[in-house]
């Protein structure tokens, strides 16, 4: 019992000291971010891989009228059935995944 009261006391002190916020989780694909990839992985369940599928009454993504602003905001801070992710993926993973999605306007 004697040798493990410093481990706790080295860990108890760790704890407390620690003030910087958890670093943001590194990106799923390393390296270069790939906005389609991040799509497939995270959203083609409710989306689909085109954008059309509208599964728990997801959006047709091809014919949205949001701008970049507002699909960012969407995004990070979730509406209705959708989740919020900002806190699963990096700002520049969601601007990846918003310049993908307004690539799929469109499309037949």
């Amino acid at each position: 019992m004697l040798r493990i009261a410093p481990l706790f006391a080295l860990l108890a002190l760790l704890a407390c000291t620690a003030t910087d916020p958890a670093p943001a989780p590194p990106s799923p694909l390393g390296g270069a971010i790939d906005g389609a990839k991040l799509f497939q992985m995270q959203c083609t369940l409710c989306h689909g891989r085109d954008g059309k599928l509208g599964l728990s009454g997801a959006r047709d993504l091809t014919i949205t009228a949001l701008t970049r602003e507002q699909m960012l905001l969407l995004v990070s801070n979730g509406k209705g059935a959708m989740m919020p992710y900002k806190n699963l993926m990096r700002p520049e993973e969601i601007e990846a995944v918003v310049d993908h999605v307004r690539s799929l306007r469109g499309t037949p």
